[in-house]
């Protein structure tokens, strides 16, 4: 799942998130093939966490403990 920060000024209810609703400066998460969806609303959504980038750091993380 990708991250991505609300930045609008006022609450909104988001139905693909099944209704909720997301508060100015807060993090959600999405699924990673709605990411982009999200961000290119760059007045209302900026990026938190690419798609896959929770797997590559703990991919990189489990490589430099072995």
């Amino acid at each position: 799942m990708a991250r991505v920060r609300f930045i609008g000024p006022e609450p909104v209810t988001v139905p693909e998130l099944g209704g909720r609703e997301i508060q100015p400066d807060q993090v959600v998460e999405v699924p990673d093939d709605r990411f982009e969806g999200y961000v290119c609303q760059t007045t209302k959504w900026e990026p938190v966490e690419e798609p896959g980038a929770a797997k590559k750091t703990a991919a990189k993380s489990a490589v430099k403990e072995g």
